[in-house]
């Protein structure tokens, strides 16, 4: 017989599986397990609630990714699933995974720097250009094609390209 706990195990690592393989709208190489936007599963009686955190406040892609994730769910056999967003503590580009930074550069967007932390606000980092790889980049606008880019230009192969902010 399989006890309450065990079972709970389980169906969480089942929904966390389901929801993981949710990909973002607006970089559909990553999955919010990539990003680190999934936050957390629970399970209560019988229940599930998926946690997500947002790049950006009023991130337009998060009411979308709830969508995507309530259908996985549904799809992996869980009745009327619960996706809550949580902002506190806020989402940091530390949480991304290192397979999510390496799937950001083969599709050329340079993924952010892996600890910048703070020192990215104020301009202090070296960008790599995800075509050539030079480090003589330049910043051209601090606003890309979403709110959690800014656009780039490579002064080697003067290519323009997105970098991934870090916050």
């Amino acid at each position: 017989m399989v006890n309450h706990v065990t079972r709970d195990i389980e169906l969480r690592q089942r929904a966390w599986d389901a929801a993981a393989q949710v990909v973002d709208p607006e970089i559909p190489v990553l999955t919010i397990a990539d990003l680190g936007v999934l936050r957390d599963v629970s399970v209560r009686d019988g229940e599930i609630e998926v946690a997500i955190t947002p790049t950006y406040s009023g991130c337009p892609a998060m009411n979308m990714i709830a969508v995507e994730i309530e259908i996985a769910l549904e799809r992996a056999g869980f009745r009327k699933p619960t996706v809550r967003t949580v902002l506190s503590p806020a989402w940091t580009t530390d949480w991304m995974s290192d397979d999510g930074r390496r799937k950001l550069k083969d599709y050329g967007i340079a993924p952010p720097q892996a600890g910048s932390g703070r020192r990215a606000l104020f301009g202090v980092e070296q960008v790599t250009c995800p075509q050539c790889g030079s480090t003589d980049t330049e910043t051209l606008s601090e606003f890309g094609s979403t709110s959690c880019k800014a656009l780039w230009r490579c002064r080697s192969c003067r290519e323009p390209f997105d970098y991934f902010k870090c916050h």
